[in-house]
């Protein structure tokens, strides 16, 4: 068994690469994985920042590489992470410390979102079960310990503080505000708690857009108005989680042919909310995730004396993991083993009961006691072996429980195995060959 992940993020890969591999059918996703032999366990990650796929089971790396291969993007912005590797990623990406914007909260919230969505559609068993739940905890444990998520830390807030940078200010400004989801709850928060501006928040769900612009005293507008909103607004900036763009050129175009003064334009959402084109418009300037970058390095500046103690938690909680790990491993091997031998077990009660029931004439009240004997003999035959089983995924010999994992049908069975009764009774003609 091996845990293996693709990593696809800001650090390698551009919002256009991004948006090529990002999944909008998760179950799709996860059912592809799924149909590669080598993978019996995957889970997807999805942010603005990053698509990552997670999977368990044998040879994954070039699982891994086949799947990947249906994305047509440049190679080097893919990464491809194995066992250790791939462990200490996920717990740091749940701790804030692959973000763009180094420790953020978002990025927790959204790893226990799509752990959930990836269990509910079949991709979790128990080795990413634990392995999520291990780095939830871990980010939870690190923002307690260090302190890094303190302050404005968000997508939402570097897109704020772009917005500043470019303007100069967003003191009575006119911001328009397009989602009013978890990001743009963000951008909305880190607007009210720093600048003297208006803000209108336009969103499908006209109630949600009341709801947030209550909470910061903005100004909620229903979509349909969002064409006239675009005429007063000095900077727009969108954040939905809709499939297809929210702002095409000829709607930013012909608002533009009305205004005698430039638009700022921030798309911070992926897929992206706002057509590429729209920044060829003349008075229009776009940005976006990729032009975060500059802010996202400043807030590194910020929090990097935080960030030693993170990565130290961070190692700490990857021992106890990879402890956690060998122990459910040796614990299906042992599971094999007793299974196995259960099996027998059954067989022989019944035959022995067959034949002392026939000579001595004792009725049904001894299988209990014959089940009781197996049962004995099985703890102590297999006593020892679940002994060192356990030693040897503790002491890092992966190589007794894979042994004993074949021995005992962990494998593919071997097509033409026979117990001993079978070949007996092919002998004597009971059962027909073909």
């Amino acid at each position: 068994m091996e845990i293996s992940c693709i990593v696809i993020s800001h650090k390698k890969a551009s919002i256009d690469v991004l948006e090529k591999v990002w999944q909008k059918d998760l179950r799709a996703a996860i059912e592809g994985l799924l149909s590669f032999k080598e993978i019996s366990e995957c889970a997807v990650l999805l942010t603005c920042n990053r698509v990552e796929y997670y999977v368990v089971g044998k040879n994954t790396l070039q699982a891994l590489e086949r799947f990947s291969s249906q994305f047509e993007i440049d190679k080097n912005c893919i990464e491809y992470l194995r066992n250790d590797e791939c462990l200490r990623h996920v717990l740091r990406v749940a701790s804030g410390l692959e973000s763009m914007m180094v420790g953020e909260d978002q990025i927790l919230g959204q790893v226990r979102e799509y752990f959930h969505l990836s269990k509910s559609l079949g991709g979790v068993g128990d080795i990413l079960n634990l392995v999520f739940n291990k780095a939830i905890n871990t980010g939870r444990k690190v923002r307690n310990l260090t302190g890094i998520n303190q302050g404005s830390v968000s997508i939402g807030s570097a897109a704020v503080e772009l917005a500043e940078e470019v303007l100069g200010s967003l003191d009575g400004k006119n911001v328009l505000l397009i989602g009013a989801g978890e990001m743009g709850s963000l951008v909305a928060n880190s607007i009210a708690n720093r600048k003297a501006c208006t803000v209108l928040i336009a969103n499908r769900t006209y109630e949600k857009a009341a709801e947030l612009a209550k909470s910061i005293g903005g100004k909620a507008v229903r979509f349909d108005m969002l064409e006239e909103c675009l005429g007063i607004a000095d900077v727009v900036i969108s954040a939905t989680s809709a499939p297809h763009y929210i702002l095409r050129k000829e709607i930013v175009e012909k608002t533009m042919e009305n205004r005698d003064k430039g638009m700022l334009v921030i798309d911070i959402a992926l897929p992206r909310d706002v057509g590429e084109s729209v920044g060829e418009i003349s008075g229009v300037t776009l940005r976006t995730i990729d032009d975060l970058r500059l802010v996202s390095e400043r807030n590194l500046r910020k929090r990097i004396e935080k960030i030693p103690l993170a990565e130290k938690i961070v190692e700490e909680e990857l021992a106890n993991l990879k402890d956690m790990l060998k122990e459910i491993r040796a614990n299906s091997a042992i599971g094999l083993m007793y299974s196995s031998a259960e099996r027998v077990k059954r067989e022989e009660i019944l035959e022995l009961y067959n034949k002392i029931s026939a000579k001595y004439e004792v009725n049904e009240s001894i299988l209990p006691i014959l089940e009781d004997f197996a049962n004995s003999f099985i703890k102590k035959f297999l006593r020892l072996p679940t002994i060192r089983l356990r030693e040897a995924a503790k002491n890092g010999r992966p190589e007794i429980i894979e042994n004993v994992e074949y021995l005992f049908g962990g494998e593919e069975l071997v097509s033409d195995y026979k117990d001993e009764k079978t070949e007996e009774r092919e002998a004597k003609g009971d059962i027909c060959r073909n």
